[in-house]
């Protein structure tokens, strides 16, 4: 356990863990599917402890919001701040990309094998058959926007809460969360108690289960190259570089915001910001690294906990950083990769249409989001084959860069939002720093030696002191005093009486 603890907890150990998942997925694919198993399973206890988390996060995040001052004025700015970030982020990379164009220096060999996959694509793609709406109860079809309706606003929280759709649980946990903050707080001391016994409880679970992030690491880098052709991955590897040059270069953007909000070193708030950076790096969650980062931002860097708590879990699905990012890149690649010459407008149109894109596809799972897509591809009169064909052989690698700058963008959200308020940094125990070290007394011969001496010197001392004692009380002078004792009485006699008293 104390192993894969402190694995977990290293950048190198977890990219070491990457490279032995790749080796394994090429050459010995069985033992890959094995640990894609045991990546399953730690998902599953995620999600299962992260939706709850979410909830009771959302209330104790309201309740400390509406007490601090202006608390409509924070929560407006937190809106309107996270709509600036996604669009910086797709207007980023926007300009980046259109200057380095991704797609645009392909060979012709890597050419043609995208095109056999966008052919093949294609030619499948009239073979399957595809819902494109959902049916209620009667089995009648559901309109686009009575689903997008019961999407925001479900009508049974218990429903959404057992399906996991995590756009409809915030949002019921957002009203209930307004509900519960309005209540005095002599009313719903019982009902805060035991949220933060559930709020704990569920943190634990899901730091237990992060221990497992190597065998995470292992068994997604294996399942990818088991199940992706060698030359398809070759092929989009340009992409990818691009797609993470990127995330860099906004993550350190991020990270120097928040050093310059938080007043604290930098080597400190990259040392307390690493283990839900690795969290969002290595797993496929969003929701994996919600403890560690309100631990981090509030307790660690000193931000107001109760914007944290209120952010934190918001972002995790509606705050789409990474995903704008992505569908930008997506968008230039396929246009490049089919020599579409872009125009002043079409630019715009990507940006918007990646931005909205982005905020589409809140609450919906990796492979999902791909096909969102095709919100951008449509404006620009691309096929979304090559969407479907070309990215979801990558998207699992892409994964956790987009969660990453998801991640670092949520946390300049807090450190903006946070301004004028007061530190809430507590800071770490000493003790904590090293493991407690019993006392010992170490004695070597020269002290044993000088040990030994002195207890030697105080025995024969002792016997010295006892054998004087001894002559002394065998002396004959004891006679002597006995007889001066008894002649006392008759000199008293013959000196006669004292003043004052008569015979």
């Amino acid at each position: 356990m104390g192993f894969l603890t402190r694995m977990s907890h290293s950048l190198l150990a977890l990219l070491l863990c990457m490279a032995a998942g790749g080796l394994a997925g090429v050459y010995v694919p069985s033992v890959g599917d094995v640990a894609y198993v045991a990546a399953q399973v730690y998902l599953s206890i995620v999600s299962m402890a992260a939706i709850p988390l979410l909830v009771v996060a959302t209330f104790f995040g309201l309740r400390q919001t509406m007490g601090l001052p202006f608390p409509g004025r924070r929560i407006l700015m937190i809106a309107g701040l996270a709509l600036l970030l996604v669009m910086f982020c797709a207007g980023t990379g926007l300009a980046l990309g259109w200057v380095n164009a991704p797609g645009a220096q392909l060979g012709s060999d890597s050419r043609a094998h995208l095109g056999e996959l966008v052919q093949q694509a294609g030619g499948d793609g009239g073979d399957i058959e595809m819902r494109l709406w959902d049916d209620d109860d009667n089995g009648t079809p559901v309109a686009g926007t009575e689903r997008t309706r019961a999407t925001l606003l479900p009508d049974n929280f218990f429903r959404v809460l057992v399906e996991g759709r995590s756009l409809g649980i915030l949002s019921c946990a957002l009203l209930f969360g307004l509900a519960f903050a309005a209540l005095a707080r002599t009313q719903h001391n019982a009902l805060n108690h035991l949220f933060e016994g559930v709020y704990r409880t569920l943190e634990l679970i899901i730091a237990r289960a992060n221990i497992l992030l190597p065998v995470v690491a292992f068994g997604m880098a294996a399942h990818v190259l088991s199940q992706t052709d060698v030359a398809t991955i070759r092929a989009m590897g340009g992409f990818v570089l691009h797609f993470v040059a990127l995330v860099a270069l906004l993550g350190s953007a991020a990270i120097a915001v928040i050093h310059r909000r938080g007043n604290q070193p930098l080597p400190e708030v990259l040392q307390h910001l690493k283990t839900p950076m690795l969290v969002s790096l290595v797993s496929s969650s969003t929701t994996a690294s919600i403890p560690h980062t309100i631990e981090a931002m509030s307790a660690r860097l000193g931000f107001s906990r109760g914007i944290v708590e209120l952010v934190v879990p918001t972002a995790s699905v509606f705050l789409r950083a990474g995903s704008a990012l992505y569908y930008v890149l997506l968008a230039l690649f396929v246009a490049n990769l089919y020599d579409r010459t872009l125009s002043a407008a079409d630019i715009g149109m990507v940006g918007a249409g990646a931005t909205v894109a982005a905020f589409a596809s809140a609450g919906n799972s990796s492979l999902t989001n791909v096909g969102y897509a095709g919100i951008v591809l449509s404006l620009l009169q691309l096929p979304l084959e090559a969407a479907l064909a070309l990215f979801l052989a990558i998207d699992l690698i892409c994964e956790g860069p987009r969660n990453l700058l998801t991640l670092l963008a949520t946390c300049v959200l807090i450190a903006v939002v946070s301004a004028g308020l007061p530190s809430e940094r507590i800071a770490a125990p000493q003790a904590a720093a090293s493991p407690v070290q019993p006392l010992r007394l170490v004695l070597t011969r020269a002290h044993l030696a000088l040990l030994a001496g002195g207890g030697v010197l105080a025995a024969m001392l002792i016997v010295l002191m006892g054998v004087a004692v001894g002559a002394r009380q065998a002396q004959p002078g004891g006679a002597g005093a006995t007889a001066s004792t008894t002649t006392y009485p008759a000199a008293l006699s013959q000196a006669g009486p004292p003043p004052g008293v008569s015979r």
